[in-house]
């Protein structure tokens, strides 16, 4: 009996051990739960991913073109303009073929997010017309990204980027005629509708699809879409979650506002009980503000429901950290807008724009028309250029992403625990002027230069005040830290503690000055600096740990 009940427990132990592992390795469905998102086991699981746009829906600013080029409609014309209907044909199934690879997915894992939001183009699914039909080469395209995350352990949420008949009345959705004329005519209704179904229907099974975002960013404001036909935005996401719901009771939903995702005045109640809401995070205010997330907090309280971004970004380094430690404080996933694009140094990725683009790009703003030899060759040339393995990392961008080092951080952006946990100033009624408005930390605008497409800002704090700051590392090892300060009242003493060990440091000269500080080992994962004014004033710029 004894070894009977030892090898049974052997064998129980064995199956929990299989099972345990089995769950780090194997992706499972989610599922919301109050104002979580959890797997089957249970574990809260936060969506922190990448979004794959200029894949499957072309956007004219990543291409640097003008007006003729600004959406992908368009962009075929010009394509096939300069180098006829057949070489364009064979142009775009390379590109689709090489701009999303396994070779980005498993760097997209590599990096540390476990997730990917692929922006669709109904067209490349569903042809336009009467009698519409589908489109083999996109579900074959989408099949082969769900099969590359499945292998490498990174959800999917299947972004309806482009609907049939265009839902903003601009641009990025591919309108044909700068009309949502999905609120317009029922037919690309329903034409939306049955798309859903299909995917749906090849996907119900697969929890390596995190969720379905049924319509990306509809009805603006500003072209008087939202006005005219808000009303049937709710109505048309009832409807395509009932039809979604006979097939596939097991995947989330999400919702967006409309006016580019960000209005939820129309939401009330959850008509579904695996749905979370969405909003579309940009701050491009000059000089630079962190946007308020505070309505959204609210309006999360109220439905009972995980709040998700499903796009933040195309700014710079200080915007992404300071997002992201706020979003991660709130419990909000995000997916970053873009992975890659082109001659740009704020995404994780650049694409080397071609020798003779420019040309290219100015044909779209009525320029000259360039030679179609040119034209080949730059289009070829981009066809190699858009492989990962021929594009520039930069590892500052994805560190201040995902708040580790080596990066420099800026002083502005401490924590967002609040007073007595990420800061503590002796006014607290005289609130900053700007980036952080709704605090007493005092942040100073150090530039004003309108070229710029960031402004540059510093802290100022007095004796007895001091900031928090909390950063990853990949590594247990020693790093450099150096500080950029200056005596606002010399001069200035500050206590440094980084991660409980403590340096006491003097800042002498008025001018902004880079001062090494000394190496000190970082622990792997988690680790806080904190800095306290002993005497003086201090004006700090940023740290950056090498």
């Amino acid at each position: 009996m004894k070894k009977t009940g030892i090898l049974l427990l052997c064998i129980a132990a064995g199956y929990f051990s299989i099972a345990q592992q089995q769950e780090k390795s194997n992706l499972s469905f989610l599922h919301t739960a109050g104002q979580d998102i959890i797997n089957e086991s249970g574990r809260k699981i936060f969506l922190r991913g990448v979004g794959l746009g200029n894949w499957l829906l072309p956007e004219g600013y990543m291409w640097k073109f003008g007006a003729l080029g600004d959406r992908p409609r368009k962009i075929e014309k010009v394509v096939a303009d300069l180098i006829g209907k057949e070489k364009a044909a064979q142009f775009w199934k390379a590109f689709r073929e090489n701009y999303i690879t396994e070779a980005d997915i498993r760097r997209i894992a590599e990096l540390g997010f476990n997730s990917v939001r692929p922006a669709l183009n109904s067209r490349l699914f569903l042809t336009e017309g009467n009698t519409p039909v589908y489109v083999e080469e996109g579900f074959q395209l989408l099949d082969s990204l769900i099969t590359w995350c499945k292998k490498h352990k990174l959800y999917v949420i299947i972004d309806m980027h482009g609907a049939p008949g265009g839902q903003t009345g601009a641009n990025i959705d591919d309108s044909p005629n700068d009309i949502p004329e999905l609120f317009i005519e029922k037919k690309y209704q329903d034409q939306l509708v049955a798309l859903w179904v299909k995917i749906a229907d090849k996907y119900k099974d697969e929890p390596t699809v995190a969720a379905y975002d049924l319509l990306n960013e509809p009805l603006p404001k500003a072209t008087g879409s939202a006005e005219k036909y808000k009303h049937l935005l709710v109505p048309l996401y009832k409807r395509l979650t009932a039809e979604i719901r006979k097939i596939d009771q097991r995947h989330m939903i999400t919702l967006e506002g409309f006016d580019w995702s960000n209005d939820w005045s129309l939401f009330d109640k959850p008509f579904d009980n695996n749905v979370f809401y969405q909003f579309h995070y940009y701050c491009w205010a000059r000089p630079d503000n962190l946007n308020s997330i505070d309505e959204y907090l609210k309006r999360r309280n109220e439905l009972n429901t995980p709040v998700w971004v499903g796009e933040t970004g195309e700014k710079g380094n200080a915007i992404y950290w300071a997002t992201t430690q706020l979003f991660e404080a709130n419990n909000i996933g995000f997916s970053f807008w873009p992975w890659k694009k082109m001659d740009t140094q704020n995404t994780p990725y650049s694409i080397k724009k071609p020798a003779g683009w420019d040309l290219i790009a100015e044909y779209t703003r009525n320029g000259a028309k360039p030679d179609a030899i040119i034209a080949e060759k730059a289009f070829n040339e981009l066809l190699d250029n858009i492989k990962i393995s021929n594009c520039d990392y930069f590892e500052d961008v994805c560190n201040a992403i995902l708040t580790r080092i080596p990066a420099k951080i800026e002083a502005e952006n401490y924590g967002f625990s609040g007073f007595n946990r990420s800061y503590f100033v002796l006014d607290t009624a005289n609130k900053s002027k700007f980036y952080r408005k709704n605090e007493p930390v005092q942040i100073k605008l150090d530039s004003k230069d309108k070229e710029q497409f960031w402004s540059e800002q510093s802290i100022e704090l007095q004796q007895s005040e001091w900031v928090v700051y909390n950063f990853e590392s990949l590594n247990r090892k020693k790093h450099q830290l150096t500080i950029r300060a200056s005596a606002v009242v010399a001069p200035a003493s500050l206590t440094i503690w980084i991660n409980n060990r403590k340096t006491v440091v003097n800042v002498i000269g008025k001018d902004l000055l880079e001062q090494a500080i000394g190496n000190y080992k970082l622990n792997k994962g988690d680790n806080k600096i904190k800095i306290q004014v002993k005497s003086g004033t201090l004006k700090l710029d940023w740290f950056r740990f090498n």
